[in-house]
């Protein structure tokens, strides 16, 4: 898991000197991600359960996003409140600059690697999210969840 932190840690800091230059941070550029891959449109709590982050953290983003005119929040005509998050041209041109550049990043990271290895670490990596999202860490080790009370 330490091996996953850092890897965490390089790649966030890799991602931020990619995109940073297109007006982008790696927490923008996976939101625009999210927008972007999800077939419909979608208010920040679903972004944020979808990307397994806090909606606090997602709203803080898209926030911040939407003063910069990278994306804009359109009615909801399930929820009043909720409103639904959707890219700007100028949100979509970032991303897209940003997905151009992260494929050719991704190719040369993963030069030399065979497909073989890199699909037996996606796998693993899939295994190991499908059990963090069966169980919790604390109370598989008989630990008690932090609560807001605590």
């Amino acid at each position: 898991m330490l091996e996953v932190f850092r890897l965490n840690g390089n790649l966030i800091a890799a991602g931020d000197a990619l995109v940073g230059d297109l007006g982008l941070t790696s927490a923008r550029w996976q939101v625009l991600g999210a927008i972007a891959l999800s077939p419909v449109r979608l208010p920040v709590a679903h972004i944020a359960r979808n990307m397994g982050l806090t909606r606090q953290a997602v709203q803080r983003v898209t926030d911040d996003m939407r003063r910069d005119s990278l994306i804009r929040l359109e009615p909801n005509p399930h929820h009043r409140r909720a409103m639904l998050v959707t890219m700007t041209e100028q949100g979509e041109a970032a991303y897209t600059k940003a997905s151009a550049r992260q494929e050719r990043w991704a190719d040369e990271l993963a030069a030399g690697l065979t497909p073989d290895t890199v699909e037996a670490a996606a796998a693993m990596l899939r295994t190991i999210q499908k059990r963090l999202n069966e169980r919790s860490a604390p109370a598989a080790l008989g630990v008690a969840p932090i609560t807001q009370d605590a």
